[in-house]
């Protein structure tokens, strides 16, 4: 990430763009109190909207564009110097972003796993023991083919809204359980509610999960200085694996790619899955390297997995998924 430019103007204010969400929120007044605290005297305001993916709630994620559907209104605000940051979940961030706005910082990650929140007649069941035909709730595709893999005995069915909405109708037995993640629960005070996090063995998360992206303009030193008080290099260096492997990949949010990174000694290990949409087919690898290169173990990692046929399986899904014109 760049550096700001020594002697840079700090200035005395900062805008900032939010969805509108609860969780969106929960998130974006924790990045403003942090700064808050970090830089006395600064004024900061939030702008929250809704985006695309806020307000289409009876399609597919999949169905309706798989880039940019919670983050191109903030963009723009940015772009049009309306607002100099926005805070997303950097797994909602694109790997490829608009032509004059970058990725500033990233925020040290919550538990990046998987959870599942079950329906109180399910309170003495996990996930391998739920019975056969249970109804499992999850907009993902990524989850939905990781579990179908391995639970092709459940069913899935797609569900939307936020997610306290998403509590709501399972609480009102529409589902018997659903897949959300656990950094998002615990996020908006809802940790109790998390019945079992699912082993990375099971479930691979979404690349960035549980980590916060802060995109700002390309250049922008002033805000650069503002914002890097809160990066965390250990969670920067793990999402920038993932990010390079997802990008080599050509892979949006709402495909069945998923990771995990961790660290042994002085080396970063990514693993990485690419699955066909019904779990059929899973192809899982691993890269390893120093950790002052995350980007090129991503990148060793996709070109592993291609050679496996990742690519043959994605391109059966983009011509599923892919919105018609």
């Amino acid at each position: 990430m760049s550096s700001p430019a020594s002697g840079s103007a700090i200035a005395s204010s900062l805008r900032i763009a939010s969805r509108r969400s609860q969780l969106a929120l929960v998130q974006t007044h924790w990045v403003r109190d942090e700064l808050a605290k970090a830089h006395p005297g600064l004024e900061i305001s939030i702008e929250a909207m809704a985006t695309q993916g806020d307000k289409i709630l009876d399609v597919a994620l999949a169905k309706i564009g798989d880039k940019g559907l919670f983050t191109k209104e903030l963009e723009a605000q940015m772009l049009l110097d309306r607002a100099d940051i926005a805070v997303h979940s950097l797994k909602d961030l694109p790997t490829n972003l608009p032509e004059g706005l970058m990725l500033g910082c990233i925020t040290e990650r919550e538990n990046p796993a998987d959870a599942l929140v079950v329906h109180e007649k399910h309170r003495d069941q996990t996930l391998a023991s739920l019975p056969e035909g249970s109804v499992v709730g999850t907009s993902s595709l990524r989850r939905l083919a990781q579990l179908r893999h391995h639970y092709p005995q459940l069913i899935f069915k797609d569900v939307r809204g936020n997610v306290i909405t998403r509590l709501e109708k399972l609480d009102a037995g529409e589902y018997d359980c659903l897949i959300l993640a656990a950094a998002g629960l615990g996020r908006l005070g809802l940790g109790d509610r998390i019945h079992e996090l699912i082993d990375a063995s099971i479930s691979l998360h979404a690349v960035g999960q549980g980590a916060l992206g802060i995109e700002c303009r390309l250049g922008d030193q002033a805000v650069l200085e503002q914002i890097k008080v809160l990066e965390h290099q250990p969670t920067a260096r793990r999402c920038l694996a993932e990010r390079a492997f997802l990008r080599q990949l050509e892979g949006g949010c709402q495909v069945p790619i998923g990771v995990n990174t961790a660290f042994e000694g002085d080396e970063l290990v990514l693993t990485g899955m690419v699955a066909s949409l019904y779990g059929l087919r899973l192809i899982r690898d691993q890269s390893r390297g120093p950790q002052d290169d995350p980007e090129a173990i991503g990148l060793a990692l996709a070109h592993s997995l291609r050679a496996q046929g990742a690519g043959e399986i994605l391109e059966e899904i983009f011509a599923t998924v892919r919105p018609e014109a």
